[in-house]
């Protein structure tokens, strides 16, 4: 249990359920609820086969490739600003409110929630890195029980919302859109500092 539990924390920080929660608050506003389900399930998902596939293939992939992990923290920050920026000056008209936000919503789960949100290059590191020190098979059930506990946090969103309310999540959601900018902006910051090989903040 010593070795699960040491591959098992270090990945849970990095995947980081609050803060994706905090996300997929701010990105499902206006969604009815089998949607939100559906949108968690599929990022969930997507986030587990793409960590799985970079444990098993990531090295060799990068390196054929001739990419880094600074190549996706920057296309990942500037993806996030971007939909940040969109949902800040959105119209909160009370006849569009309610409406899901865009014809998009649909792969919301597998981009950007599933990608890069969750499987990001953190949790990417972090997983590629406890499959060699440890082993394939521990980082596989630390990743296994790391995504049923993101599961059910995703999955009781709806109900924190109601808690809530319709006025104070709305206001809730900007301000979650207002740290995503933040969050955006730091992985950029990072992805450029990355690629230029300077010290990280």
């Amino acid at each position: 249990m010593h070795t699960f539990w040491s591959v098992f924390l270090p990945l849970f920080v990095a995947i980081d359920p609050p803060g994706v929660l905090s996300i997929f608050f701010s990105l499902t506003q206006g969604v009815d609820i089998a949607q939100k389900r559906r949108t968690a399930r599929s990022a969930v998902l997507t986030a587990s086969l793409t960590v799985l596939f970079f444990d098993v293939f990531g090295t060799r992939l990068l390196d054929f490739l001739g990419l880094t992990l600074w190549d996706f923290t920057l296309a990942g920050g500037l993806l996030l600003l971007v939909l940040s920026v969109s949902d800040l000056l959105k119209n909160q008209d009370p006849e569009t409110a309610g409406r899901p936000p865009g014809p998009f919503i649909g792969t919301l789960g597998p981009v950007p929630l599933g990608i890069p949100i969750i499987a990001g290059p953190a949790t990417l590191t972090t997983s590629l890195i406890a499959s060699k020190s440890a082993s394939l098979a521990w980082a596989l059930t630390a990743l296994a029980a790391n995504m049923a506990i993101l599961l059910a946090v995703l999955l009781a969103a709806d109900r924190i919302t109601r808690l809530l309310g319709a006025p104070l999540s709305a206001a809730v959601g900007k301000i979650f859109s207002l740290l995503l900018a933040a969050i955006a902006i730091h992985l950029i910051h990072r992805g450029i500092d990355g690629l230029l090989g300077l010290p990280l903040s």
